[in-house]
């Protein structure tokens, strides 16, 4: 079977009920492509109202989980306090919680696990530095970020993971890879879940691209073989995020 597309929207640090509202209502009322598989990540303050107001075809996500079931963990929040919320999966692995917060390989595996164990989906991002772009260490790096999860987690428990790839550079900077270079990294994962894990996983895995995307670029981007959606930061905060969630119509 082809891999369902998948378009999810990161909010990040941004948002009021009032914009959120607007965003979902905006979301509610339009035509989205029925093949596309639609996931937003509000901020924590916002999961239980986004989940009340969009509707059932639009998912919830977390953009972020810990990797313990509770306990005294000040400004934490846990998977089963997420799936009681009926949020349904989670972002992990973002560069902003890399860079500015340190988060490492193992620590991001470790988040991975503890949610896919509980029944969460995760939203796995992994990418490239512009340093390690210019010193052609990209798929050393993605690669890297990959094992890490390979490593805790079984061959069944990748059908729970979507792959975002976001190159560092192209995140906010209103720079994007080229289709050509998304195509190269996306084809050079599913290559490596082929070799490290299996043929069907890497065959089935959807891997989607994040960084800049915008109304404008992404059309060329669906188009590639081993692009299987987005992951919208600001853009997903405009009107324009349904003519990305339907890229492909």
């Amino acid at each position: 079977m082809p891999r369902k597309f998948f378009v999810g929207g990161n909010f990040k640090m941004n948002g009021t009920t009032e914009s959120i509202k607007g965003i979902i209502d905006n979301l509610n009322s339009a035509k989205l492509d029925s093949n596309t598989e639609v996931v937003i990540a509000p901020p924590f303050l916002y999961l239980h109202y986004a989940r009340d107001l969009a509707n059932p075809n639009i998912a919830i996500s977390a953009q972020n989980v810990y990797d313990k079931p509770n306990g005294a963990f000040t400004g934490e929040v846990s998977v089963d306090q997420l799936k009681d919320a009926k949020v349904t999966w989670t972002l992990v692995g973002h560069s902003e919680r890399r860079t500015l917060l340190k988060e490492t390989d193992e620590f991001v595996a470790s988040k991975t696990k503890a949610a896919i164990e509980a029944g969460l989906g995760v939203i796995l991002c992994i990418g490239e530095s512009l340093e390690e772009r210019e010193a052609n260490k990209t798929i050393d790096v993605v690669t890297r970020q990959l094992t890490a999860v390979a490593n805790v987690i079984s061959k069944e428990q990748w059908s729970q993971i979507v792959i975002a790839y976001e190159p560092i550079w192209a995140i906010g900077t209103g720079k994007v890879a080229t289709t050509e270079q998304a195509q190269e990294v996306h084809a050079a994962i599913r290559k490596f879940l082929a070799e490290k894990i299996s043929p069907e996983v890497s065959e089935n895995t959807r891997i989607i691209y994040g960084g800049s995307v915008s109304e404008k670029n992404c059309r060329e981007l669906a188009k590639q073989p081993d692009v299987d959606g987005f992951l919208v930061g600001g853009a997903s905060l405009k009107p324009a995020f349904v003519d990305i969630i339907n890229a492909r119509l």
